[in-house]
């Protein structure tokens, strides 16, 4: 009593919390089975039993407890439901819990007169648990059962169709139930982004960008309310966080799809227009069902998207596209189907598990195509089908603006950018010229990764004479097309004959493959001055790197120069004072 007495009054507190927030589970209230040691072998000995593992104190729990009530009352409900439902609190019966071998909450496992038959691992939506549950019912009365379902019940939970694959590998998590901005911490920051389908800011208090930015990114919390978290990390309070997320300038965004789905820093607008777009991207479903009928309508509303043909029985393919497609973070969109049209369309052999790459609005040709012939089983495997997915992302051929300028020239897979001015007059004329290249180019099969696109020279033209010396219209032996390479701030101007880029085959293709190849020289889009800056920048940003990552490496040398400095000093010292063997005579005082 004397060491409870002892305890701090938070602690006391706190624990009181936790009690009550464990109430809302018990079965009392919601009139569900809870089995404990004394009673569950003997419960789930006969018969088909669905047992959810959970704990009062965890908030996913809590969230799917409304779901699981439910679907426990629609079974009792049934005269003949051929399988039952209860629960196990483990904050109680941690012992229990234990011994069926549960390492997280909520877990569900099956077990069949007594003996466990698998953990449920699939999403936790009403349909594909109702259609889980019938599956692997055991009917008294099978006859009765029979009766009262469709047998395309069974049929559909022996051999699921496209949609159902869809919807259990779709996330069905409520995020940002409040419609605000989640402030992140140390004690919260870690599991938000293991959980993902989160959108940070990154910022410092006195910066004037990020002051601007704040009510826009309030209204998008607002905006984006059950379909997208976003959350902020304040800097100057929290550098530790922002050191380990490379926070390298204010304010930052940063997407986080989750462990295993990586992340993407958003260089966009930061317009509510332009961060909504992208919210809206990330937020929508990691793959869509599309029928042939909308084949059409899909193409002329979307310059590129992927679609990926499979038969319904490739689960584990369908699992391990959908896995890999993550890079993608919700641009371009991905479909799925198993449609035997799309396959005859495509002239695709049947039963055969493929990405297509559709662009530039063109519904008959597929821009490229990756056929996955068996399971991926090796890293490398699939290393191979996300570079595919991020090389094949962007439009063959677009007009180059602000709004996509950085998803285009910083895009991942590094492409070459053929860049063409477009004056008022002449702009379709060159939007179309470019557009015939692109389809040229890519009905070449070539493999060097491009994009071509045409600038307005008008709003533009200061910044294209400035990088790349282009002027629309600038007469005769000028260039009317450069070859970028932003990643690298080089440029091509020149074929490999010496002569000034045209907009033609014979002048631009043999200078992309030249230039992929590295055999073509090259131009600087800085000049001398900047380039030694960014130098040194970078040198200066690789020194803080290593210091911060090796900090007792770095102290070592500090000290081991301050040692080597004052043993320098000490020699200089030394020799200066150094007469006849190293002493004075006294002749030799000046005083």
């Amino acid at each position: 009593m004397l060491a409870f007495a002892r305890l701090p009054f938070s602690f006391l507190v706190s624990s009181l919390v936790l009690a009550c927030t464990a109430l809302p589970v018990q079965s009392s209230e919601h009139d569900l089975l809870v089995l404990t040691p004394e009673n569950f072998e003997s419960t789930v000995a006969e018969g088909v039993w669905f047992i959810e593992h959970f704990s009062p104190y965890c908030h996913h729990c809590r969230d799917f407890m409304p779901l699981w009530t439910q679907i426990a009352r629609e079974f009792e409900a049934k005269p003949d439901p051929g399988i039952r439902l209860a629960q196990v609190n483990c904050a109680v019966n941690g012992d229990l819990c234990a011994q069926h071998k549960v390492d997280g909450y909520p877990q569900m496992n099956l077990y069949r007169n007594g003996e466990f038959v698998e953990t449920f691992r699939k999403s936790r939506n009403h349909d594909i648990l109702t259609n889980y549950l019938t599956s692997h019912a055991e009917p008294r009365n099978p006859h009765a059962a029979e009766t009262a379902q469709p047998s395309s019940t069974t049929v559909e939970a022996a051999e699921p169709e496209n949609d159902e694959l869809v919807q259990e590998f779709a996330s069905h998590k409520d995020a940002n139930p409040g419609g605000i901005v989640l402030s992140l911490d140390e004690s919260n920051y870690q599991n938000t982004i293991d959980e993902g389908h989160v959108f940070v800011k990154f910022f410092a208090p006195w910066c004037g960008h990020c002051k601007k930015l704040a009510p826009i990114w309030n209204q998008l919390g607002a905006a984006m309310q059950h379909r997208l978290t976003i959350a902020e990390v304040n800097c100057e309070a929290h550098s530790a966080i922002c050191k380990k997320a490379s926070v390298t300038g204010y304010p930052m965004l940063i997407y986080f799809g989750g462990k295993g789905s990586g992340n993407t820093e958003y260089t966009g607008g930061r317009k509510f227009d332009q961060l909504k777009a992208f919210s809206d991207k990330v937020s929508g479903p990691g793959a869509q069902e599309l029928k042939f009928a909308d084949l059409e309508k899909t193409v002329a509303d979307s310059p590129v998207f992927y679609l990926f043909l499979h038969t319904s029985a490739q689960k584990t393919i369908f699992s391990q596209v959908m896995d890999a497609s993550n890079v993608l973070f919700g641009s371009p969109a991905f479909y799925t189907s198993t449609s035997s049209a799309f396959y005859d369309h495509f002239n695709i052999p049947k039963g055969t598990a493929a990405i297509l790459a559709l662009k530039d609005h063109d519904s008959a040709v597929p821009a490229a195509v990756h056929t996955i012939p068996a399971l991926i089983t090796t890293t490398s495997e699939r290393q191979e089908l996300v570079d595919w997915l991020v090389r094949n992302r962007l439009p063959t051929a677009l007009e180059l603006e602000q709004d996509n300028f950085q998803d285009i020239m910083n895009a991942q897979h590094k492409p070459l950018v053929v860049i063409a001015p477009a004056a008022k007059d002449s702009k379709a004329a060159t939007a179309k010229a470019v557009t015939d290249l692109a389809r040229q180019w890519r009905d070449a099969k070539e493999t060097a990764p491009v994009v071509f696109a045409w600038m307005d020279a008008d709003r533009w033209g200061a910044w294209l004479k400035s990088m790349y010396g282009l002027r629309a219209g600038a007469g005769a032996g000028a260039p009317a097309v450069v070859v970028a390479n932003h990643a690298r701030l080089v440029y091509w101007d020149t074929d490999p004959f010496g002569e000034k880029l045209q907009l033609s085959q014979s002048s631009l293709f043999p200078t992309i493959n030249s230039a992929a190849h590295g055999t073509l020289a090259y131009k600087h889009s800085e000049n001398v001055v900047e380039r030694l800056a960014r130098f040194l920048n970078g040198k200066l940003i690789s020194l803080e790197t290593y210091v911060s990552t090796n900090p007792w490496h770095t102290a070592f040398f500090a000290v081991a120069v301050l040692v080597a400095l004052g043993l320098g000093v000490r020699r200089l010292l030394a020799d200066d004072d150094a007469r006849e063997g190293g002493y004075y005579r006294k002749g030799d005082r000046l005083d």
